[in-house]
């Protein structure tokens, strides 16, 4: 073992969310959102359509004004962030393919120059690794969702993060695409990469997550999902009227 690789374990961030709040003209969005996020550990978010989890990423991401106190505690410099979105909406139509995608979200250069020599093995790394390496002159817009999600996935690796936003990742996966997904959180991990993570299925929280946070609104609990995702809890948090409960917060 060598000197540097404790240090690679801890590369991304910590992150404290601190009373957050986020109101839209008379609509209370967040309400006093408090909870941490551990360096280099996979954080998922669950809770209803609507109660706040993607304007909290949004709010993370610099997106949306807050009030209250958002800090990312970086081990050293500050680091890379990437962002995942949940679908790519784009005209169908277009005579976009793979390369194109990854060339107008990776690179600097026009995407109609095609791809540069720096870029280009780093887009091809990214593409093997999600298994879209031989679609790559197929036009996006005759991808199934599935495989257009695990383009995201690609340009979500590039250049490498390490603090990883993504907003519901598996929602278009097939069986293929779900494995392909959980090996990259996988490596994410290894890496010591921050990852939040927006996520409906709560199998695949217990199975991968580290810690989970329950939101609707407010911080209604949080913890390890096998403690934190009882019936009970749960019931709760999709609600119509939740109630605040105590957080597990060993």
């Amino acid at each position: 073992m060598t000197i540097a690789e404790p240090l690679a374990l801890s590369a991304g961030p910590g992150i404290e969310f601190d009373r957050v709040s986020l109101t839209l003209g008379r609509t209370a969005i967040l309400d006093r959102i408090s909870f941490n996020i551990r360096p280099g550990s996979v954080h998922a978010l669950v809770g209803p359509n609507g109660g706040g989890k993607s304007s909290l990423i949004k709010t993370l991401l610099g997106q949306m004004p807050h009030q209250g106190r958002l800090c990312l505690d970086w081990p050293g410099e500050p680091g890379l962030i990437g962002y995942v979105p949940q679908a790519l909406e784009f005209d169908r139509g277009l005579p976009m393919t793979v390369d194109d995608f990854m060339a107008a979200m990776c690179q600097r250069r026009p995407a109609f120059l095609g791809l540069s020599r720096k870029v280009a093995p780093a887009i091809g790394e990214a593409l093997e690794r999600v298994g879209m390496q031989d679609k790559r002159k197929r036009r996006m817009g005759a991808l199934s969702g599935g495989e257009r999600q695990r383009v995201l996935l690609a340009q979500g690796l590039i250049p490498a993060p390490q603090l990883l936003v993504l907003d519901e990742p598996m929602s278009a996966l097939d069986e293929a695409g779900a494995q392909v997904f959980e090996r990259l959180l996988n490596d994410w991990r290894q890496a010591g990469v921050t990852v939040v993570w927006i996520e409906h299925d709560l199998a695949a929280v217990k199975r991968l997550a580290e810690r989970v946070t329950g939101l609707n609104r407010q911080v209604l609990f949080e913890g390890p999902p096998d403690e934190a995702l009882s019936p009970e809890r749960l019931l709760n948090l999709f609600s119509t009227h939740p109630k605040a409960v105590g957080s597990d917060r060993s």
